[in-house]
């Protein structure tokens, strides 16, 4: 029985197709033979000294800010400043009319004068009365009389001197001055308008930034180990720990450094957080309140530091770490880690590797336990801290 044309072709290109594909096998399998060590890349463990840091996410804060407020009632007569200008403590800001203020001090002066001009009479009735006393001319309840008298014109020209004082410093209100230097704001009155000493809106605020603060968030757990890390002897030296400071969101650097100031002494018990606060210079400003930031804190430097690649290390089921490292007879076996926090594109290993250990850093999908393998060298783990996260 003949086949059509077509089918007849299709089958033989078909069977041609099957025969090629057996060759090629048997070529793959003379190349690759059972048995044959595997191609790994390794790496010999070299301890060295790296430099410590843990980064945070955190926020800039106002060093200080001051609220404006008056604290006599007027009317604004002036405003004495440029809105969003730089302002110096003791500069005067506004001027509430003083009219009222000047009159109280007047009459409280003329008080004053007419409480001296009472005791100078009192002191000389006193006086007289001393001396008629003596020679039983007045009686001695007259005499006592003159001497209560001449302790309450005393203490009158006290509670005038008071309220002579007190006028004075309510008409020292009337001008307004700036509590602290720094950018003051939006004024929220113009002139004409009244102000209360009780009101509830502020005149203007005043914002120093410079310093600034930097905030930040830590676990609990972190801050002790970061802690035990800056000081081992458990001083409070620690609270002067350098931080240098990255804009979020940006790979450009803030060039002054700063230094950690305090930490919290409580623990939020939402988010089992201690909040951190680092302070830097801020001459030019390029900082402000409100910005995300990442502050990189220093812990110091570590001696003989071993670092591997972080594509290196493999996690089990259970989450533990472990290296594949290469025997002297070529054959590799998985061997359990302790990580300490990432130093850039490398894990800090605290315990499990020593000095010399082969540590294979690519072709991990490729090995088994007791496999053999030919090593090809792998470039050494960088130093430089980079972007370092918590530990593991």
């Amino acid at each position: 029985m003949s086949l059509p044309p077509r089918i007849s072709s299709l089958a033989i290109l078909a069977l041609a197709a099957l025969v090629a594909t057996g060759c090629d096998d048997k070529k793959q399998s003379a190349g690759a033979p059972p048995g044959a060590p595997v191609e790994v890349t390794a790496l010999a463990v070299e301890p060295g000294r790296v430099a410590l840091t843990t980064e945070l996410p955190g926020r800039t804060t106002a060093f200080r800010v001051a609220e404006v407020r008056p604290q006599v009632n007027g009317i604004i007569l002036k405003r004495l400043f440029q809105e969003g200008s730089e302002v110096k403590a003791g500069q005067q800001l506004y001027l509430i009319d003083p009219a009222t203020y000047q009159a109280s001090v007047n009459s409280a002066q003329a008080d004053l004068v007419k409480a001296r001009a009472s005791l100078k009479s009192v002191e000389a009735k006193a006086s007289r009365y001393e001396d008629l006393v003596r020679i039983n001319a007045v009686s001695r309840q007259d005499y006592d009389d003159a001497i209560a008298s001449l302790d309450q014109a005393k203490a009158q020209i006290l509670v005038a001197e008071a309220a002579v004082q007190t006028a004075r410093i309510s008409l020292g209100y009337t001008k307004v001055f700036a509590p602290i230097s720094g950018r003051i704001g939006k004024s929220s009155v113009t002139e004409g308008a009244l102000v209360t000493a009780n009101q509830n809106t502020s005149l203007a605020t005043i914002t120093q930034l410079d310093p600034i603060f930097v905030d930040v968030s830590q676990s609990s757990s972190e801050l002790i180990r970061l802690r035990r890390t800056l000081t081992p002897d458990g001083s409070a030296a620690a609270a002067a720990a350098p931080v240098t400071l990255t804009l979020d969101g940006t790979a450009q650097s803030y060039d002054l450094p700063g230094r950690l100031e305090f930490s919290d002494v409580t623990v939020d018990q939402t988010t089992g957080a201690v909040q951190l606060r680092a302070v830097f210079p801020n001459p030019r400003h390029d900082l402000f309140p409100g910005l995300f930031v990442r502050a990189r804190i220093e812990q110091g430097v570590k001696d003989q530091a071993i670092l591997i690649p972080q594509k290196a290390l493999v996690r089990g089921a259970d989450g533990k770490a472990s290296v594949w490292v290469v025997g002297p007879d070529n054959k590799v076996a998985p061997r359990p880690v302790k990580v300490g926090q990432a130093v850039g594109d490398s894990w800090l290993i605290e315990e499990g590797l020593a000095a010399g250990d082969l540590v294979v850093t690519e072709g991990l999908q490729k090995i088994r336990p007791g496999a053999e393998v030919r090593v090809a060298p792998a470039k050494a783990a960088p130093a430089a801290p980079a972007a370092p996260a918590a530990a593991r």
